[in-house]
């Protein structure tokens, strides 16, 4: 059999990467980052504050987390209600015990139907990011770009109406993009995005747009809910990451562990003791730096 030679032809090949989103670096062979005063590894937590419409929607998928058993699936909304009542509090409570801030990656009808929560989350210096409007708001391939900038533009404008101020990051149901969505991204607004994990610190498309990976390798649903590791497992997970990443900017320059944390995962009285004493221990450590994506983003930003 002869192979076609029109196989090996691709117009969009190029070095390592078949796109031309973005240029392709190895990270060890950029510029060292320098978070500043001594600082090795940026924290940053990124909290999940979804919205489960209870009819989930299958078009073009059914987001992780959405319910399951047949209508109406009380067991999972309420669960999932849960931690906008009750688990998202003690969040708050853990962030401000150890004296540091987050991202809250938040869809845009949690603003509307809990106008209070948002006060708070904004009252305690944390940061709002979009994250599309509920569960329902997904994206993919094939979506059509008039109503994917329209879910976009919803979100960013209920999110600018609750809190005064338009959200300057941005992250996908899923972390799932259609081919539109970064040059959509920008056209709204916003500055970053956080949806290609394929590296741990940011970088920029070739349309201006900031990736902020954040890893769900790293999260609460993956270690606790899919591997069903205990929360004191989950923990001493994160402290490995953070000293071997602290050992990797002590050679390569700053580093960045995002901890992705799901209320209603994380917030259960039985976890939320294992998760208070690992801010503890991490905000004790003098080359830690807890920032808010948008932090670490213009910190980053600052010195290309």
């Amino acid at each position: 059999m002869t192979l076609d030679a029109s196989y090996t032809k691709y117009p969009k090949r190029r070095h390592c990467y078949d796109h031309e989103l973005y240029t392709w670096s190895a990270m060890h062979e950029r510029k060292p980052v320098d978070w500043g005063a001594g600082r090795k590894v940026a924290i940053w937590l990124c909290v999940s504050l979804e919205w489960f419409p209870i009819t989930p929607s299958d078009t073009p998928f059914r987001a992780p987390g959405h319910m399951q058993t047949a209508y109406p699936d009380y067991r999972h909304y309420t669960a999932r209600e849960y931690g906008t009542r009750i688990g998202v509090y003690r969040l708050l409570d853990a962030f401000t015990k150890a004296g540091v801030t987050a991202s809250f990656a938040t869809n845009s009808a949690n603003a509307e139907r809990y106008p209070e929560l948002v006060a708070d989350i904004i009252a305690g210096g944390h940061e709002i990011i979009a994250h599309s409007t509920d569960m329902n708001g997904t994206i993919a391939s094939g979506m059509a770009e008039g109503a994917e900038a329209a879910l976009i533009s919803t979100s960013l404008d209920a999110l600018e109406k609750a809190t005064g101020a338009r959200p300057q990051g941005w992250a996908s149901i899923a972390r799932s993009q259609s081919w539109d969505t970064p040059d959509l991204l920008m056209e709204a607004g916003v500055k970053y995005c956080c949806d290609w994990v394929n590296d741990e610190l940011p970088y920029r498309f070739n349309n201006g747009l900031i990736n902020l990976p954040l890893n769900h390798e790293l999260s609460d649903r993956q270690i606790i809910t899919v591997q069903q590791k205990s929360a004191d497992s989950y923990a001493e997970s994160m402290r490995d990451a953070y000293d071997w990443l602290a050992k990797e900017a002590a050679q390569f320059g700053g580093r960045m562990l995002p901890m992705h944390i799901t209320p209603y995962i994380i917030g259960l009285p039985y976890r939320i003791d294992a998760f208070e004493k690992l801010l503890g221990d991490l905000r004790a450590r003098d080359d830690a730096w807890f920032a808010t994506g948008g932090e670490i983003v213009d910190a980053w930003e600052k010195q290309l």
